[in-house]
């Protein structure tokens, strides 16, 4: 009886403020209504805590208080609508969960429940299963596809781009600028009219057949009668292999060359089987033997065409400093460096005027070089996540440009290490590991999907598995950075998703500092210009730093 006396008062004072109540929230602006939400939330929860007492009047005064909060959190959905220029209905969201509505409240319902079932509903229907069929156009030609397999240094990539020169239009789509830049120049000095499009420029050739481009670049809208895709295996890069599984899917193109690796035919037959092109492959075989040295190398035993290989930019600066200080000219190529000077480099060992290469692992894909002997200084390197040693195929990539045919008739492999040999011996000798898993990006059609921003439906799509299992999607972490750092711009999602896109190191402060500058003046501000990178030295990195704030300046 004594509890029952109890929740009598307490209901009596719950009926009584619900008249009062609805008079304040009448008042009372959307945006304000949160914490009211949450306390009729509250008395609904006391009220049913209460149905065991049969009080009287209960029906009408628990129904009051629901209809309240209904309006209540209508007004607040449309209140969320309004600032992110959604649509969602209220009944729609509250039909979902109505028991979790009660408890969480109308946004927790929506973001917990009605937008995930949304958004995947919308995803699934944006992006087919398999991601050959988001390429429509390409999937009604049909195409034959000549794909060219081998290790490094034996002619692939040479019979390929001689096809695309007898080609009446054309395209070839590189790893790196510089490669594209050669193969720029080489059609344009045979009389075939080239551009050149990569991330930091574009050489407009007047009445261009052809385009030489880095392979982020390519215009799938645009078709052409031959294409060359060059260095395949990086299909299964995960910063960057999206870009080839883009060209491969989605080229209209009658015919394709493909170069790269023997450890890509597994997954790169599957894939063009599945599209259902005709297919030619084509194996190279090495002219010029490759010979592991038994004896480590020692530094001093230096000698002309030598290209000694470190896995970071210090290692390689500091073996040039060595050399230099006795003498001896020596030729750098790193990944930091500018293509242009890449190139000059390239040029002194191509002439003789620097007698030694020093180079990261950037050397694996790069312009073929009189190399007589490529020495591993380490044979372990950081990548990205852990330091490990090299795998087999990274041996093969690198050690291959020794012994450039033509030149000599061996090449020479080494290292500075007592029992690099055997490994590297060992890693020759090896077969790959074939490639799993092409890696998938997210494309434009995020933005038609509404209802989220751009970082939740990236997020999502993200973490949305792959029915095929021979892909997977990239790592997007870096784009959820850019987004995160240009949030405060609130800027159309069309132009977010161009960012998000461009290329530099999103963790070097300085240039995301210089990216959110360059988005205050050209959009903001709507300057019609944004203004130059200023230099701050003339040291090595900065130099360095000048050059990408020059790319990044150059993408507006």
């Amino acid at each position: 009886m004594k509890k029952f006396r109890k929740v009598q008062r307490e209901f009596d004072l719950i009926k009584r403020a619900l008249r009062r109540t609805e008079q304040i929230i009448a008042s009372t602006k959307d945006s304000r209504l949160w914490d009211h939400e949450a306390a009729l939330r509250k008395k609904i929860k006391a009220l049913r805590s209460m149905q065991w007492a049969e009080l009287e009047g209960f029906e009408e005064v628990y129904e009051g208080y629901v209809a309240l909060l209904d309006t209540v959190s209508e007004r607040l959905l449309n209140h969320y609508n309004r600032q992110r220029g959604t649509n969602y209905r209220f009944e729609e969201v509250v039909a979902e969960d109505r028991r979790g509505y009660l408890q969480s409240g109308i946004i927790s319902v929506l973001v917990t429940h009605h937008i995930p079932r949304r958004m995947r509903e919308e995803m699934a229907r944006r992006f087919a299963e398999n991601p050959k069929d988001e390429y429509p156009r390409a999937r009604m030609m049909r195409r034959r596809v000549i794909v060219h397999l081998g290790e490094t240094n034996t002619g692939k990539t040479y019979r390929a781009i001689e096809r695309l020169m007898q080609a009446r239009s054309g395209a070839y789509l590189a790893p790196l600028r510089v490669l594209a830049l050669e193969n720029f120049e080489k059609l344009n000095e045979n009389g075939i009219p080239t551009n050149l499009v990569t991330g930091e420029e574009e050489l407009l050739v007047e009445g261009a057949s052809h385009v030489c481009s880095t392979i982020e670049k390519l215009d799938l809208a645009r078709p052409y009668d031959v294409c060359v895709i060059d260095e395949i295996q990086m299909i299964a890069n995960t910063q960057r292999g999206q870009a080839w599984t883009r060209a491969v899917l989605g080229l209209c193109c009658p015919e394709i060359h493909i170069c790269g690796a023997e450890n890509a035919r597994p997954l790169l037959m599957r894939i063009l089987e599945d599209c259902g092109d005709e297919v030619e492959v084509i194996e190279y075989k090495r002219k010029t033997p490759l010979e592991v040295e038994d004896r480590p190398f020692y530094l001093r035993d230096v000698q002309r065409g030598d290209a000694l290989v470190a896995f970071s930019k210090r290692g390689v600066l500091e073996l040039a400093a060595l050399y230099q200080s006795k003498g001896i000219r020596t030729s750098v190529i790193y990944g930091d460096l500018p293509p242009e000077v890449r190139r000059m480099q390239y040029r002194d060992f191509l002439s003789g005027k620097s007698t030694v290469l020093v180079t990261t692992d950037a050397i694996g894909m790069g312009v073929n070089l009189p190399i007589r002997r490529v020495v591993f200084t380490e044979l372990t390197k950081f990548d990205g996540n852990e330091r490990r040693q090299l795998t087999s195929q990274e041996v093969k990539q690198i050690a291959g440009r020794a012994g450039r045919q033509g030149i000599y008739d061996v090449g020479y492999v080494a290292s500075t290490e007592a029992g690099g040999a055997e490994f590297l011996r060992e890693c020759l000798e090896a077969e790959d590991e074939p490639l799993e898993q092409a890696v998938l990006g997210p494309s434009e059609a995020l933005l038609e999907i509404k209802g989220l921003p751009l970082r939740e439906k990236l997020a999502l799509w993200s973490v949305t598995e792959e029915k095929l299992g021979y892909y997977r999607k990239m790592d997007v972490r870096d784009y959820l950075l850019v987004l995160d750092a240009i949030a405060p711009f609130k800027l159309p999602e069309p132009i977010a998703f161009r960012l998000m896109m461009l290329p530099f190191d999103v963790r070097s402060t300085e240039l995301m500092q210089t990216l959110l500058e360059y988005v205050d003046a050209f959009f903001i501000r709507k300057k019609p210009a944004v203004p130059r990178p200023e230099e701050t030295g003339w040291e090595l990195s900065d130099l360095e730093r000048y050059y990408q704030k020059l790319c990044l300046y150059y993408s507006f």
